[in-house]
């Protein structure tokens, strides 16, 4: 199982990005995505997570709003958009497969996890 994630990157303050995150070796569509970040000298928190279908998604209070969660099960691929973005909100984001509608934060309860993009947000 390979979780690919991409597209980070240095962006000013207000700017957007789109991360996307490719899997491999894997049912995709049987599995909820997560998006979760650490930033520096900070623990893991979570960011967002959407369905097994994508018709259900959760977002962290300090994103609601800015980023928006998506996945295309066709490309086994599953993006997260960033738009209106803060200095606060640079971090290495990962993706995970897995999760539930419940309890979406709970990282422990992903399965399988990508190695992280860096996303550096310039005042």
């Amino acid at each position: 199982v390979q979780l690919q994630a991409s597209g980070g990157g240095l962006v000013q303050a207000g700017g957007s990005l789109r991360l996307s995150c490719a899997a491999s070796g894997l049912a995709f569509n049987d599995f909820g995505m997560g998006w979760f970040r650490q930033a520096p000298g900070k623990e893991r928190e979570f960011v967002g997570r959407i369905s097994r279908s994508g018709g259900q998604r959760s977002y962290a209070d300090s994103v609601k709003g800015r980023f928006t969660i998506s996945r295309d099960n066709a490309m086994s691929t599953s993006y997260l958009q960033m738009n209106s973005l803060k200095p606060e909100d640079t971090a290495v984001y990962y993706c995970a497969a897995g999760g539930n509608y419940w309890t979406p934060a709970r990282a422990h309860e992903y399965a399988y996890w990508g190695q992280g993009t860096l996303v550096t947000v310039s005042s």
